[in-house]
């Protein structure tokens, strides 16, 4: 097996279990309907688990972009390689989520909010605030990037690293996913928004390209300072990358908030209003 074959079937696998049990808990009819998130988060951390034990022989199970730019940027993964990785991985999530499509059929016609059709194959963040959304992706693939060179660093029973790696993926799912459904991975959100757009879901919508930038850059942004941070902290490799990306993203926070607490003004100030008339 080529590494571009093993990273598209890994990352199909991933889709075909995550996006599978978000059609399940939403579409209409299904069996699984409104179990809730903790079924989503499971799955999806399951998901991840078999993806890697798939494919984690054959080249390493990155299944992520923001993986394999993290692990290139530190010199963990070779820069030749990254193009075909990414490729792979966006191709093995448009075949996944065309896999759910057919697995559901029935279903889509049952379904009518469009927004419910979309969130099977794309994430749609709870309350829409693209820089606070931003930082949300930034975090939770800061976790995961950096957790997954925890793992790493750790002595294990053979063949138990997956599992480590799912229950990871479980966890930033309950603790940090609530706000924009943790795509925490460009390909996850890329890939299946493509087919959303390409495929004949009946009534389905748009497909929401405006917020499409979010679940790139934030997991790119994130995976790749995850890997540098640990580096920097970890072992001591402090560089220009390190200090120039802290820079970053202390910019991007300080002005999320600016944004955030200038909405707050407003509604304060909206609300007292009403209340006076």
């Amino acid at each position: 097996m080529t590494m571009f074959l093993a990273e598209l079937i890994g990352t199909m696998i991933l889709i075909i279990f995550g996006a599978g049990v978000v059609a399940g808990v939403v579409l209409k009819d299904s069996k699984a309907e409104n179990s809730g998130w903790i079924v989503i988060t499971i799955a999806w951390g399951l998901a991840v688990t078999m993806g890697v034990y798939a494919v984690g022989n054959f080249s390493g199970a990155h299944l992520n972009p923001a993986v394999t730019l993290g692990f290139a940027f530190v010199g963990e993964f070779p820069w030749s390689q990254v193009p075909a990785y990414i490729a792979a991985q966006i191709l093995g999530a448009i075949i996944g989520a065309v896999i759910v499509f057919f697995n559901y059929l029935p279903h889509w016609d049952r379904t009518e909010e469009a927004e419910s059709k979309l969130a099977v194959f794309a994430t749609i963040p709870a309350i829409r605030r693209p820089f606070s959304n931003l930082i949300s992706e930034i975090i939770g693939t800061f976790v995961l990037v950096m957790g997954l060179l925890f793992i790493g660093a750790n002595e294990f029973t053979e063949g138990l690293n997956p599992l480590i790696v799912g229950a990871l993926i479980i966890a930033i799912g309950m603790s940090l996913g609530g706000t924009t459904g943790y795509a925490i991975n460009p390909a996850r959100d890329l890939g299946p928004r493509i087919a959303h757009a390409l495929l004949p879901i009946p009534g389905k919508g748009p497909s929401d390209w405006s917020y499409a930038w979010v679940p790139i850059v934030g997991p790119v942004l994130g995976g790749i300072y995850g890997a540098v941070f640990y580096k920097a902290i970890f072992t001591g490799d402090f560089g220009l990358p390190f200090y120039a990306l802290s820079l970053v993203l202390v910019l991007v926070f300080v002005g999320a908030g600016v944004v955030e607490l200038k909405n707050g003004r407003v509604k304060a100030k909206q609300l007292r209003e009403n209340t006076i008339s």
